[in-house]
């Protein structure tokens, strides 16, 4: 797959509770833009602040195994750099070296609020690329939650047909 690199550092970030195709898609298009790239896991403590709903998401231990498995698998782990964050931001408000930030539709907002604070910092804001939700089997956006609460399996697929 030779995709063009079109920038040195990129960073992307998330929970990524119950690793989906959703999950697989942003880390997908961070790796095929960044040469390197931050991903920002969150911390136990930072996840329950940002998740309207964290009842049940998996510890911190357990999404960072899996979230360093899927880097394997995919070839991606060398050029990785898996970070612990446990504020909205990590460490993007003072790495000089970020050129660019991978969100969702929902995540793009804090990257635009992460722009604002880098320049009030003296810092380039990050381009901000944007991919659209990975849609379930329903046309809903496939997410943790639906996972977690055993609607759709990690690739979308309705589990119960009756939502249908």
């Amino acid at each position: 797959m030779g995709a063009i690199v079109k920038f040195k550092k990129v960073v992307v970030g998330g929970t990524f509770d119950y690793l989906h195709d959703g999950h697989v898609a942003i880390l997908m298009k961070a790796f095929e833009l960044g040469e390197r790239v931050v991903v920002g896991i969150c911390s136990d403590e930072m996840q329950l602040l940002l998740e309207k709903d964290s009842a049940g998401v998996q510890l911190l231990d357990m999404r960072k195994l899996a979230l360093e498995e899927l880097l394997r698998s995919r070839g991606w782990l060398e050029r990785a750099e898996v970070v612990v964050i446990s504020n909205a931001f990590g460490p993007t408000p003072k790495d000089r070296k970020l050129e660019a930030i991978v969100v969702s539709p929902e995540t793009r907002a804090r990257a635009e609020e992460l722009n604002r604070l880098r320049t009030s910092r003296g810092l380039k804001a990050l381009e901000i690329v944007e991919i659209p939700f990975v849609l379930a089997e329903d046309g809903k956006p496939i997410s943790s939650i639906r996972v977690r609460y055993g609607e759709i399996d990690v690739h979308g697929k309705l589990l119960n047909q009756s939502q249908l």
